[in-house]
């Protein structure tokens, strides 16, 4: 089982900004620590990170008959990232949202996800955990559906 990690932009820049809401885990050490528990879980990932929103379209695109999910936050592009919202949704692609703050109890434009309805779930708030929350659930999910 392969699943896919997507990284929006602004993501590379973890662990050097806004501290009190994105923590002090750079995405290196949130991939290691993903890496980890993916090997406990006897899965693979797939990781990409980009500040363009056409990169991170060609590879759900390129990724989607050859991973079982896909992790996304999509950072800057949560409110409007409409071509990747379509990708992903287009993927047919089981996905769950990550935000490592909760984007619901900052200002009113954060918390509106154009991903939440097309996501199975979202994991908020729970800085570098969430992603970890977000394997083990997703992993447990296609797991059931097998």
């Amino acid at each position: 089982m392969t699943i896919l990690v997507l990284q929006g932009p602004n993501l590379n820049m973890l662990g050097k900004r806004k501290a009190d809401h994105y923590g002090l885990v750079t995405m290196d050490e949130i991939h290691a620590r993903l890496e980890e528990r993916a090997r406990a879980l006897g899965c693979e990932l797939e990781f990409l990170q980009s500040n363009h929103e056409g990169a991170l379209v060609d590879k759900v695109h390129e990724a989607r008959d050859r991973v079982e999910g896909i992790i996304i936050n999509p950072g800057g592009l949560t409110g409007f990232g409409y071509s990747l919202r379509d990708a992903v949704e287009d993927s047919r692609l089981p996905t769950v949202e990550v935000h490592l703050s909760n984007i619901h109890a900052r200002e009113a434009f954060r918390s509106q996800s154009c991903f939440s309805a097309i996501v199975v779930g979202q994991v908020a708030g729970f800085k570098w955990r969430g992603y970890i929350a977000a394997l083990d659930m997703l992993v447990d999910m296609l797991r059931e559906a097998e």
